[in-house]
């Protein structure tokens, strides 16, 4: 291991190689997952600068049957770009590939490299002029390359769909530590197979992205965002489809948050003041993006409102009178983890549901629950839009569990899990919607994938990277 770790540091330079061996150097960064479920131990931490520096450390790792774990921002939710415990694989970091490359104004493009910060990307697109659309509560810290390894979501899929919609060319070093030039921003190239979206969404199994061709739209003239109290998760539905009628591709983000998971960021974070949580079961945050004005923006949504009202769709709203105003409300909304985890650990489920199944679903699987473990409070929340949600599961406040949220997490877990698991499938649904499988989902993945997919999977690994170098034990079991 020496010598691969002194060719690494002729390879980058010493600086860019962390190990254990300097008592000094804290690598938990790099080792402990964003949750802190899972702390590994690295035989190296990489940090290559340019794209040929990657190749380079990919080429020298296979040739020593050493396995690699990419790794972008750290923020993902499924243990998926953190080292085992072995002490045997090298983290492969990618936050020094952080270049904007270029932006093509007349082609609506722009090429960046894989360890940009996805906030820093938002915010140099509209100086330009533009809207990078792609946006989520970890984009402070998550990077492009993590981004498009998971397909991330976020709450403006129901307008301009996951990353992988986005996407529309990438630079990726292979497990041989060969460089595909895939960087094309062309939106018509058919010329056989689509090798960009075999990586995207691979999760650093079959290939290292390190850049990517990102598309770009103009900025709207004006975004208005509506906070609704609704009766029900089938007014919800409802409302949606009453937005889909009225705002057409002006809707860009529809949210349902439930109650209990409301009244906990009105619990840990009163400065927030939560508007409407505890007159309705759920409530429903709506934004409008239009390319007219602020007016015209504010008539489309008063009316969608009206109606709803009528119907009783709707038992009271809010509209935003400000950008300011709006921030507060999408601030609440991206404040659920965070009050969920002020109140103790929990279980945690990422699934998507067809739209018109979501509030059978949610009947179903609560009774469920409640039936099983008499007490659990189920924190709902998520991107209706588009079928998603962020069905969690939250120790009881009394009896056994009663402070001692540990002991339901190692004692109930599996078992949560698979009830869940098992209710998503009959409604036809997919137990990971935009967080990906990592290790966490990997055993469950043959309980609930198509034995067929999973075979072609399987044999896609063994063609890119027969030797497992890449991120092995994650996605494929």
């Amino acid at each position: 291991m020496n010598t691969l770790i002194n060719t690494l540091r002729d390879t980058l330079g010493a600086a860019h190689v962390l190990t254990h061996e300097d008592p000094t150097t804290d690598l938990s960064a790099w080792e402990q997952d964003w949750r802190k479920r899972s702390h590994g131990r690295a035989l190296a931490v990489v940090r290559p600068g340019n794209t040929a520096e990657v190749a380079a450390v990919v080429r020298t790792c296979a040739a020593a049957g050493t396995s690699i774990v990419p790794q972008g921002g750290n923020t993902g939710l499924v243990v998926g770009s953190v080292p085992d415990d072995s002490g045997t694989q090298v983290v492969l970091s990618l936050t020094r590939l952080n270049a904007v490359r270029v932006i093509d104004t007349a082609n609506l493009t722009m090429t960046v490299e894989a360890g940009c910060i996805l906030q820093s990307l938002q915010e140099t697109a509209e100086k330009a002029g533009f809207l990078f659309p792609l946006s989520l509560a970890a984009e402070g810290s998550c990077t492009l390359g993590g981004n498009l390894a998971t397909n991330a979501g976020g709450t403006q899929v129901v307008r301009y769909g996951n990353t992988r919609d986005l996407c529309l060319g990438l630079e990726v070093v292979t497990a041989q530590g060969e460089v595909w030039h895939g960087l094309s921003g062309l939106r018509k190239d058919n010329t056989g197979y689509d090798l960009r979206n075999l990586f995207i969404g691979s999760e650093g199994t079959l290939g290292v992205i390190t850049a990517a061709t990102m598309k770009l739209y103009p900025l709207p003239a004006a975004q208005l965002t509506a906070w609704a109290a609704v009766p029900s998760l089938e007014a919800a539905v409802a409302l949606l489809g009453l937005a889909h009628q009225h705002l057409g591709a002006g809707l860009t983000g529809f949210e349902v948050m439930g109650q209990f998971a409301l009244s906990l960021v009105d619990r840990h974070f009163k400065q927030l003041r939560v508007p409407l949580w505890d007159t309705a079961p759920y409530c429903v945050l709506l934004e409008n993006s239009d390319s007219e004005s602020e007016a015209h923006a504010r008539a489309q949504v008063e009316r969608l409102l009206e109606v709803a009202l009528e119907q009783g769709v709707v038992t009271d709203a809010v509209v935003a009178e400000s950008l300011g105003q709006a921030h507060q409300l999408w601030h609440i909304r991206e404040s659920i983890p965070l009050a969920q985890s002020e109140e103790g650990l929990n279980i945690k489920h990422d699934i998507s549901i067809p739209v018109s199944s979501v509030p059978a679903f949610c009947a179903e699987t609560d009774a469920l629950l409640q039936r099983e473990i008499p007490g659990v409070r189920l924190v709902n929340f998520g991107h209706l839009g588009d079928g998603n949600l962020h069905y969690n599961v939250q120790a009881p406040a009394t009896g056994v569990y009663a402070g001692d949220p540990q002991a339901f997490l190692l004692e109930q877990e599996d078992r949560v899990n698979t009830l869940v698991f098992d209710a998503v499938a009959r409604h036809h649904g997919s137990i990971s919607a935009e967080h990906g499988v990592g290790s966490l989902k990997a055993a469950k993945l043959p309980h609930y994938k198509d034995a067929v997919a999973l075979g072609l999977m399987r044999v896609i690994k063994q063609a890119l990277d027969p030797q497992k170098t890449l991120n092995p034990g994650r996605v494929l079991p």
